[in-house]
């Protein structure tokens, strides 16, 4: 297996170093897939028990300037690398202003990913800071459990509010409860809810959108302003919307044909 690669472009550098920091707050450890054209970062946590599962995945024509990679065969051309969040998130902290950026997996006595990025100087000299995170080889066999998640059928597709909005609402609903209803319509309303014994708090937005195939597909049998709602626990609302870093232009949440809570 070998792989190396190369971030020249700032824009590219600071885009990567920002999913690297939304990752790190949403998980531990997280999975590198590495393919001939692709760099996907996989959360695979059992959300049916209060885990995050996620599919990142950059085109690395868009990332990188080099981009060479063998992997375990010929058939299998692929690496799959464990590490935690934190120490690629930690490293790539140095690497605000760089000049360049450097991937490579390497073996000093363990696997490792070798981070070199090189900074710039007041001289003609540059300075190179080198970080070493380790990984762990992730075998072929345990390759079907990191695939890409399949999209369900959903009652309800709809575009959300500005996140860092949707965020300060939801920081203060979760003084009063833990958990937190999300209604969503058709017609581009949503809700978001929280009930106790004491009070009931409803936040609403309106006309946020649907992506239209989705609205194709769940309007033919759902009347347009028909509510349909999960029960969410509010920490893991706020723990996405923490590590939101990545500035979207638009988000999308899905209400799929199963009961949740």
């Amino acid at each position: 297996m070998k792989f190396r690669a190369k971030i020249v472009d700032t824009a590219c550098l600071n885009h990567f170093t920002r999913v690297s920091n939304m990752i790190a707050k949403l998980a531990k450890t997280c999975t590198l897939r590495i393919s001939p054209d692709k760099l996907n970062f996989v959360l695979s946590d059992k959300v049916a028990n209060g885990g995050v599962s996620m599919w990142c995945e950059l085109e690395q024509e868009n990332f990188f300037s080099e981009f060479q990679m063998e992997g375990v065969s010929a058939e299998n051309n692929e690496i799959y690398l464990e590490l935690t969040s934190e120490n690629l998130s930690r490293a790539l902290k140095t690497a605000q202003n760089a000049r360049a950026l450097k991937i490579k997996l390497t073996n000093k006595h363990f696997p490792c990913l070798t981070i070199s990025i090189e900074l710039l100087s007041m001289s003609s000299s540059s300075r190179v800071v080198t970080h070493d995170i380790p990984v762990k080889v992730i075998p072929r066999k345990l390759w079907t459990d990191l695939q890409e998640p399949t999209v369900p059928d959903a009652d309800v597709s709809i575009y959300l509010p500005v996140l860092k909005t949707m965020k300060s609402v939801v920081e203060k609903m979760k003084n009063i409860s833990s958990h937190l209803i999300i209604e969503a319509n058709l017609n581009g309303e949503l809700n978001l809810k929280i009930e106790t014994e004491l009070v009931c708090v409803t936040t609403h937005f309106k006309d946020l959108g649907n992506p239209p195939l989705a609205s194709e597909n769940a309007s033919q049998d759902r009347n347009s302003e028909q509510m349909a709602e999960v029960h969410i626990d509010i920490r893991k609302l706020l723990q996405f919307l923490a590590g939101q870093q990545v500035n979207p232009t638009k988000a999308t949440c899905t209400d799929e044909k199963r009961h949740c809570s």
